[in-house]
């Protein structure tokens, strides 16, 4: 039986379909976790609940605890992640409010602790497909059984933030191959990687990419979005946990 953890970010700081059974506080060897662990149960699955970004949303993407966080959740027996994240679209089929399941990730951030194996234990992992293709098809399936549409390909490029891209940066990306952008994708994933900890992401565009359209980005328009969208995750994830129980 897996044990499935949801990490919730940037409009996701709380799940108030999670029946709360417990609230733990983790010690680890690399600080403190970005918040306390939310045990509970949704749809009748026992499940992990973390806020990514603390409870008031107060960490930056670049200043979160990610070795904590996951190491925390592997003491808490997790095999298996759901990371929500917002996200920017760059690509012409994820404007604002689109949900997709990334099935690649490019790394543009810098200075993150990004490994577990330090120069005492060096090891090497693969990661050639990032994302559990067992958990994005549980994830697709989930989306269509409750009628909302996902993008089921796009590669998610992650930068260091916590300011946004320029316009020239997202043509970067753009040809690079990555069809939207967030902060916080990387090192979350490698470090579920190397922890054997399966992990998938299902990604809400919050707005365009800087310079997708010709407007200025505008902060509360993607307020506005992310509660549509993170509505949408919400039922996503209580159909996802059919497949677990």
């Amino acid at each position: 039986m897996n044990k499935v953890a949801f990490i919730g970010g940037t409009g996701l700081s709380s799940f108030n379909s999670l029946q709360v059974k417990a609230t733990k506080t983790i010690k680890t060897p690399y600080g403190d976790a970005s918040s306390p662990f939310i045990l509970g149960e949704l749809n009748g699955m026992d499940v992990v609940f973390l806020a990514r970004h603390g409870i008031k949303h107060t960490l930056a993407p670049h200043k979160i605890n990610y070795r904590a966080n996951l190491w925390a959740l592997k003491e808490l027996d997790v095999d298996s992640i759901i990371a929500v994240a917002a996200v920017g679209g760059i690509s012409k089929n994820l404007g604002p409010v689109s949900i997709a399941i990334p099935d690649q990730i490019i790394d543009y951030t810098y200075s993150r602790q990004h490994t577990f194996f330090d120069e005492d234990n060096i090891q090497h992992v693969d990661f050639s497909f990032p994302y559990d293709k067992s958990l994005r098809k549980y994830l697709i399936k989930s989306a269509n059984e409750v009628n909302i549409d996902v993008v089921e390909q796009a590669t998610y490029g992650a930068t260091q933030g916590p300011r946004l891209e320029t316009a020239a940066e997202i043509i970067r990306l753009r040809q690079d191959g990555c069809s939207l952008v967030g902060m916080t994708g990387m090192p979350e994933a490698s470090l579920a990687r190397e922890l054997k900890i399966n992990y998938a992401t299902c990604a809400v565009v919050a707005n365009w990419a800087a310079g997708i359209n010709s407007d200025v980005i505008n902060m509360n328009e993607i307020e506005i979005n992310l509660v549509e969208g993170m509505n949408k995750v919400r039922k996503i994830l209580v159909q996802f946990c059919n497949y677990f129980n």
